[in-house]
């Protein structure tokens, strides 16, 4: 395999519901980078949440799982659908 990534579009919440805690949203993207990363996955990108409080600023994600894996490359997608 050349290369495989992913991008994550993260947690969304219908009909008013809350969804994910920030912790556990950020928790999740960290045990699903390591494991890409343990599979042989080259690339991890997140889209950068503007208006989710625990997606709007993605490098402390990014830095979580660059501490965490080996190999996988960390970024962001940025996705702006206004």
């Amino acid at each position: 395999m050349k290369a495989f990534g992913f991008l994550s579009f993260g947690h969304s919440a219908r009909d008013g519901r809350r969804g994910l805690s920030g912790r556990d949203a950020l928790h999740q993207a960290i045990e699903l980078s390591v494991a890409a990363d343990d599979l042989g996955v080259n690339g991890a990108y997140f889209r950068v949440h503007h208006f989710a409080p625990q997606g709007a600023s993605p490098m402390p994600l990014l830095s979580a799982i660059a501490a965490r894996t080996k190999h996988i490359e960390v970024g962001t997608g940025v996705i702006d659908m206004r």
